[in-house]
Order: structure tokens, then sequence, then C-alpha cells
């Protein structure tokens, strides 16, 4: 019988893979839409509402509140500020951008 290799946790993939200096660096590239979409996520979660709901809070339809997160996890496109009040007001927040200085100026 073939025996399975144990299987690891996605921060122990995470890990291993930030070994490779390019992966880092394309992860480092992408840690403001990370941050994003885990402050979306987390603000609807909080107030317990689902895509549908926030969507009608918006005006909008459930898709195009599938595809606002799925777009902050990647580069597929940049919402417009509008549309990230929209977000925000409809899960309860308000909206702030802040610059931070970058380590290297």
């Amino acid at each position: 019988m073939k025996r399975m290799a144990p299987t690891k946790t996605h921060k122990q993939m995470v890990d291993s893979w930030k070994q490779d200096p390019e992966f880092n660096t394309a992860y480092e590239e992408l840690d403001t839409e990370f941050t994003l979409l885990r402050e979306f996520l987390s603000a609807r979660q909080r107030t317990g509402l689902t895509q549908a709901e926030v969507a009608e809070k918006m005006g909008t339809k459930p898709p195009a509140v599938t595809r606002l997160e799925t777009a902050l996890s990647g580069n597929r496109h940049s919402p417009t500020i509008a549309t990230l009040k929209k977000y925000a007001q409809a899960v309860g927040c308000k909206l702030e951008i802040h610059l931070v200085p970058s380590k290297a100026v």
C-alpha cells in the first residue's frame, strides 16, 4: 500500500514558498490587496451579511459583490473609490485611505 505524505497547512505551504525570492517579491506586491480583502471580508462577517444582502444595500446585484471581493484578491481590476465607499457603507463602515511611508524612500 502506498503511503501518503502528510498534509501541510496553508501557512506551512506559504512559509515554504516564501523561501523563494521571486515568490516573496510577488507576495509582498499583493500585500495591499490582501489586506484590503481581509478588511472587507471581516467587516461583512462582523455584520453577518451575505453577499446578496450587501448587494441589496449597495443597490447592485450579488454577482457584482462577488466580483468585487474576488477582484480584491488578485490583479483582475481596480474597483473605484465610489464602489469601495458603497461597500463600506453597506457593512456599516466608513472607508478611510491612508498613505504610509514605505521603507525605501
